[in-house]
Parts: structure tokens; C-alpha cells; sequence
């Protein structure tokens, strides 16, 4: 929270590009110090104990754990699509995401959301670290390969949109899983082959709005 009131917030009323290449050379800032510190062997995260094993469904089997991370996000998603499109401060959220001068025009200020906006968004980029560390272990890299792929997801479903990163995901983890399958050496370069592929084509990303900028 004290790095959204100390830099990010003076970031708010320019060019958001200011504001992703401040976290991120943040981010590779503290990977370095974390390496220095900890050196860089990963450490082992044991799945907990009543999430191990396999379940079959059907024909299928599946690992319980990865299930379990399906169902974790599932309500997740479901968790913040209520809040922003069924609450008054979801609405707030959206209004000034888009228009955020008018919003300040009705008496709203702006600070304590996006605030608690940023807030919310470390919490679930932990919860996403937490849950991936059984499946790729710990590690100093671990902010940036996530954070990394997170983008890749936003640029292809599009900014400004809640279902087109979600459609994106589930896109980029079925086409790297059958890269994996079939080609195992470009699955990681998939995603950003299809990242490239809907820039060309839809710079917009699959379902990103059109956006406007008035001076």
C-alpha cells in the first residue's frame, strides 16, 4: 500500500505506460535484491496433504490439487465480477477507470479506490503465487513468469474488459498444454505468437472496448 501512496498515485493522471514500466522495473528491483539475499535455488512447496493424489472423473484423472486451483479461481472470478458490476463501489471502480474527471466532477474522490483497488490486486497476485507454488515451486523468478504471462493474457483479451483476459487465459492454457504435448519446445513461445497473431488482427485484443482520450 505505501508503494501506491508513494509512487504510484502521482502516476495516476499520466501516461498509463508511466505506470507499468515503474512496477515493473520495481519488480525486477526486488527479484535482484531477493537473489542477492537468498540466493537463487528454488525451494520445494509440498501440496497440503488433503489435496494430494488424483480424482477420476469418468475415464479422466485428474491431480486434486489442480482442481482445486480451477475451483479457487472459478470463485474468484465470480467473487469480483459481483462486486464490480452488482455494488456502488464496483460501479465507482468502472466509472472512473473510464471517465475519471467526471467521477471527481460529482464529489467522489478518487484516491481511497483506487487504493483499495490496488490492494485488492496484491492480494490476488498473492493468492495467485500461493497457489502455483505447489506446481512450480519457489523461486526468485516466480513474480515474473506469472506477472509475465498475466500481461500477455490482458493484451489478448483486451483492456477495459472483465470476460475478455478470463477468455484469454483459458486460451493461452489450452494452446501451451497442447504445445507442451505436440512441441514441447515452443510452448512457452505460444502465447506470445498468439499475443502477436491478435495485435495484428484485433488490436484491441478479443474483446478489449474502444477507447477515447479528450483533452
Amino acid at each position: 500500500m505505501g508503494l501506491e501512496v508513494l509512487c504510484l498515485r502521482r502516476l495516476y493522471r499520466r501516461d498509463p505506460l508511466l505506470t507499468l514500466l515503474l512496477t515493473f522495473g520495481l519488480a525486477m528491483v526486488g527479484e535482484q535484491a531477493i537473489r542477492i539475499a537468498w540466493g537463487t535455488t528454488g525451494l520445494p512447496f509440498q501440496i497440503p496433504e488433503g489435496l494430494r493424489g488424483f480424482l477420476a472423473l469418468g475415464d479422466f484423472i485428474y491431480s486434486r490439487y489442480r482442481l482445486f486451483v480451477i475451483a479457487v479461481t472459478a470463485l474468484v472470478i465470480l467473487g469480483v465480477w459481483l462486486v464490480l458490476e452488482k455494488t456502488p463501489y464496483g460501479m465507482i471502480v468502472r466509472a472512473g477507470t473510464r471517465d475519471p474527471e467526471m467521477v471527481r466532477a460529482l464529489g467522489i474522490s478518487l484516491r481511497p479506490v483506487l487504493t483499495a483497488v490496488f490492494g485488492c490486486g496484491v492480494a490476488l497476485a498473492g493468492l495467485a503465487g500461493v497457489l502455483s507454488a505447489p506446481l512450480a515451486g519457489v523461486q526468485p523468478a516466480m513474480g515474473t513468469e506469472i506477472g509475465t504471462a498475466a500481461f500477455v493474457v490482458v493484451v489478448i483479451g483486451g483492456l477495459g474488459s472483465f470476460w475478455g483476459p478470463v477468455l484469454a487465459g483459458l486460451l493461452v492454457g489450452v494452446i501451451r498444454s497442447l504445445m507442451v504435448l505436440f512441441w514441447p519446445p515452443a510452448a512457452e513461445a505460444s502465447m506470445y505468437a498468439l499475443m502477436a497473431l491478435v495485435l495484428l488482427f484485433r488490436p484491441r485484443g478479443l474483446l478489449g472496448e474502444r477507447w477515447e482520450q479528450f483533452e
